[in-house]
């Protein structure tokens, strides 16, 4: 990361607060669009891609909705797959934009951070089975899916994924379903290598030790954001035409200090995340595959347990999880008294709502703080049923901010959802939530875009830069397009 000294007197036409995965993305197409953009991104922390984008605290999964299953909800008796059909194609533009800086020379080993891993959904009982075949007769005939495998023989589960079918019983009801495509993603290596394309080829210097403390109008410019170095005390105030608020939970006490409107009724619900890793080199060799399985009756979406190979820091890795916890900080790094901090008088009616309507969450937060490690044992054997306590480990994972948001008849709900939240201009963007995150990075951070920037995203070079690195950007996504340019990034990606 940077070196050099901050220069207070410069003027900036974009500054990212934050140093995950979003940031990233966002000063990276910015500068691809128009290199002559002036972009700063500063982080509080020592070194970029340590609360979210870390490997160890997310799912690591590419998530593209191959597997996840509460992407595909029943009504009506109908399973509903128009939302796996845009989250799929929201990761496939991400993947657009890795290849893009493959071809450009940017970006030599893919390796380093994506790799291919089937992705399976697999249920027990009969009711889940039903629904899991319903699916797959549904997804099978549209093109993004239609590789998509069924099945309910446990001979052929034990081809996909050997160590879950060991020592089952032969009147277990079971089904499956399997994409071969699937990829896991390290995206804190992925989040490092493009701040260092952004400070080598771009000019772009990232700080890292520097805490934003405000941002406010500025009557020459636009912005002023207030910053200090936590290493020497000393303060900045620095003016920019944009400003971009990145800094995943922490995002929301940020955006509650900026003098506008669009911020007012935003609340924030913080959930920990912890995994089981797996210690038993002979066991992990047993699995690789990503398996996700339903979430229990009134359990939230972000509760959907499975059984994950992982690649981090070079190694194969086995986890399993996630299991919630609550902790009142919005970063892994926070104060414990974030939550108390951001409540406002503007958002009390939205969090007591939608604490009201979210009593079951509660609840599965109780039993989950309560669990203890043979608890998380138990789980996990559902899974993989001989596991033995004493090869697997707890590691807490990342912190997550839910938003909570004001509902007409409610009062306030929880969306386990992401949102841009924009002043009417553009000139300030916040990114608020969660799942699914890191994976669709490029398409929300093209939602910024839109609002900071339309002038270079419609201009003649803007256009042609676009068709080139995200050929889905405003385009309808034909199967012919899909597949061509799902091959295209295979080979890109080394996948």
């Amino acid at each position: 990361m940077s070196k050099a000294k901050l220069d207070s007197t410069q003027e900036y036409d974009l500054i990212c607060v934050g140093g995950g995965i979003m940031s990233a993305t966002l000063a990276l197409m910015s500068k691809i669009l128009k290199p002559d953009l002036k972009v700063l991104i500063v982080e509080r922390l020592s070194e970029v891609a340590q609360e979210s984008s870390a490997a160890w605290n997310n799912a690591g999964t590419g998530h593209s909705a191959l597997c996840e299953l509460n992407y595909c909800p029943e009504e009506d008796g109908k399973v509903v797959i128009e939302k796996a059909i845009k989250i799929c194609q929201q990761f496939e533009e991400s993947k657009q934009f890795w290849s893009y800086l493959v071809e450009l020379g940017l970006i030599d080993d893919p390796d380093s951070f994506i790799a291919a891993v089937p992705h399976h959904s697999w249920v027990l009982g009969e009711e889940n089975a039903t629904y899991l075949e319903q699916r797959f007769n549904t997804m099978k005939h549209h093109f993004m899916f239609d590789t998509i495998q069924f099945t309910k023989d446990k001979n052929k589960m034990k081809d996909w994924f050997p160590l879950i079918m060991h020592n089952r019983d032969e009147d277990e009801v079971m089904a499956a379903s399997r994409i071969d495509r699937g990829t896991e993603v390290n995206y804190g290596t992925l989040t490092k290598t493009l701040f260092n394309i952004l400070e080598t080829k771009f000019d772009t210097p990232v700080y890292c030790n520097m805490e934003v403390i405000d941002i406010d109008p500025s009557p020459d410019i636009d912005w002023t954001v207030e910053m200090e170095n936590l290493k020497t005390n000393q303060k900045y105030n620095i003016e920019s035409k944009h400003v971009f608020i990145g800094a995943g939970g922490g995002s929301l006490l940020l955006l509650q200090k900026v003098e506008i409107e669009e911020k007012e009724g935003y609340g924030g619900f913080p959930i920990s995340g912890e995994w089981l890793v797996c210690k038993n080199e002979d066991i992990i060799k047993q699995h690789n595959a990503k398996v996700y399985s339903k979430a229990g009756l009134g359990d939230p979406p972000m509760s959907t347990p499975h059984l994950d190979t992982r690649y981090i820091n070079g190694k194969r890795e086995l986890l399993f999880g996630p299991f919630a916890g609550f902790s009142p900080k919005f970063l892994k790094e926070g104060s414990n008294f974030d939550l108390l901090k951001s409540v406002k008088f503007d958002n009390i009616s939205p969090l007591l709502g939608a604490f009201w309507h979210n009593l079951p969450l509660t609840k599965y937060l109780i039993e989950q703080v309560t669990s203890s490690h043979e608890d998380r044992m138990t789980a996990l054997r559902k899974f993989v049923k001989d596991a033995n306590s004493a090869d697997w480990e707890i590691l807490v994972a990342g912190q997550r901010v839910q938003i909570i948001k004001k509902d007409e008849f409610e009062g306030g709900v929880l969306q386990f959802g992401t949102e841009v939240v924009s002043s009417k201009d553009g000139s300030v963007t916040c990114l608020l939530g969660a799942s699914p995150g890191a994976s669709t990075a490029t398409s929300v951070m093209l939602q910024v875009l839109e609002k900071a920037f339309p002038e270079i995203l419609h201009s003649n070079e803007g256009k042609a830069v676009m068709d080139k690195m995200i050929p889905f950007y405003n385009a309808e996504v034909t199967e012919g397009l899909f597949k061509a340019q799902l091959e295209k990034s295979k080979k890109a990606l080394k996948l």
